[in-house]
C-alpha cells in the first residue's frame, strides 16, 4: 500500500512540497474544482511523470497502480458516432476469477515476504538491519587494518607506498591482496629484513682493493741499488736519531729482512764509521 505522496511543482501545485502522509489501506480525498485531486490519482498512476513528485510504498514494494480517472477513460474508451453511450458487458468467467483469486493470494503472500525481507535486509528506517551490520563491519575491519599498518609502519613503510595516508584505501589493498595475492606467507621477521634491504639507505660502491703483484715485489729483492752498503756518520741526521734513540739493531733487522732472500747484511754504525 501506498505510506506517502509527495508533489511539487506540478499542475496547481507550487514549489514547496505538498506531502500526504499517514495513509491508510482505505482513503478518501475530497475538494472543489481544480484542487488538485486528479492531479494526485497521475502522480499515484506514474510516479516519474516529474521529478519533483513521487509516491513511497509501504516496505519498498510498489505494487501495480490502477487508477480510473478522466485519462484511464480517455484512453480505455472510444465512443463511435453510431453507438453513442451504449456499452456491453459479458458474463463472468467463473473459472478465470478463480484463477485470479488463487494468483491474487500467491501476490499478496509474496508481498508480504518481500516486505519482510526488506525490514531484515535494510530495517525500519533504510539504514539498518544487514545493511547497517555490513556498515559497522566493514568499518571495525577498516580500523583493525589501519591499526596494524601503523604498528608496522616504521619498518615497512615502503610496502605502503600509495596507501599510507588513506585508511578506506589501505583497507580495500588488503582485500585486493587477500583475494588475488598467491606468494607464500612470510614471517614478519622475514618482511622486516627485506624491506630493510629493498627500502633501505641506498648501498654505496667502492672501489675494489687491486691484488698485489708478487712478481714485482721478488723482483725488488734483486735491485742493485739494495746490493750497496749504507755507512751512517755522526755528523747525518739519521745517525743522530738512531743513535738518540738507540734502536740500531731494530733498523738492522728491517734491513736484513728487505734482503733476506740473497741474505745480505747491512751494518748501521751510529759513530760513522
Amino acid at each position: 500500500m501506498i505510506e506517502s505522496i509527495h508533489i511539487a511543482d506540478f499542475a496547481t501545485y507550487g514549489s514547496t512540497p505538498e506531502v500526504l502522509s499517514d495513509l491508510s489501506k482505505f482513503n478518501f480525498l475530497f475538494g472543489s474544482n481544480a484542487s488538485g485531486k486528479t492531479t494526485i490519482t497521475r502522480v499515484i498512476a506514474d510516479d516519474g511523470i516529474r521529478p519533483t513528485c513521487r509516491v513511497t510504498w509501504k516496505g519498498g514494494t510498489k505494487l501495480q497502480a490502477m487508477v480510473y480517472n478522466l485519462d484511464f477513460v480517455d484512453k480505455n474508451f472510444n465512443q463511435s458516432a453510431e453507438l453513442k453511450g451504449i456499452f456491453t458487458l459479458g458474463e463472468k468467467n467463473v473459472d478465470i476469477l478463480k484463477a485470479i483469486s488463487a494468483a491474487k493470494a500467491d501476490l499478496d503472500l509474496l508481498t508480504n515476504n518481500i516486505e519482510m525481507l526488506t525490514k531484515t535486509l535494510q530495517g525500519e528506517n533504510g539504514a539498518g538491519g544487514k545493511k547497517g551490520e555490513l556498515v559497522t563491519l566493514e568499518e571495525e575491519f577498516k580500523d583493525k587494518c589501519w591499526a596494524q599498518k601503523q604498528k608496522h609502519d616504521a619498518k615497512l613503510f615502503g610496502a605502503f607506498t600509495g596507501f599510507r595516508n588513506n585508511a578506506e584505501n589501505f583497507k580495500e589493498k588488503v582485500l585486493q591482496e587477500w583475494a588475488s595475492n598467491s606468494e607464500t606467507l612470510a614471517s614478519l621477521a622475514e618482511l622486516e629484513k627485506k624491506a630493510e634491504t629493498v627500502f633501505g639507505p641506498t648501498p654505496t660502491f667502492k672501489t675494489p682493493i687491486p691484488d698485489i703483484d708478487t712478481v714485482d715485489m721478488l723482483a725488488h729483492e734483486s735491485n742493485p741499488i739494495l746490493q750497496k752498503r749504507i755507512i751512517g756518520k755522526k755528523d747525518v741526521n739519521i745517525a743522530a736519531m738512531i743513535q738518540k734513540l738507540g734502536n740500531s739493531d731494530w733498523v738492522r733487522t728491517c734491513l736484513e729482512r728487505s734482503c733476506g732472500a740473497r741474505k745480505k747484511r747491512v751494518n748501521i754504525r751510529a759513530d760513522g764509521s
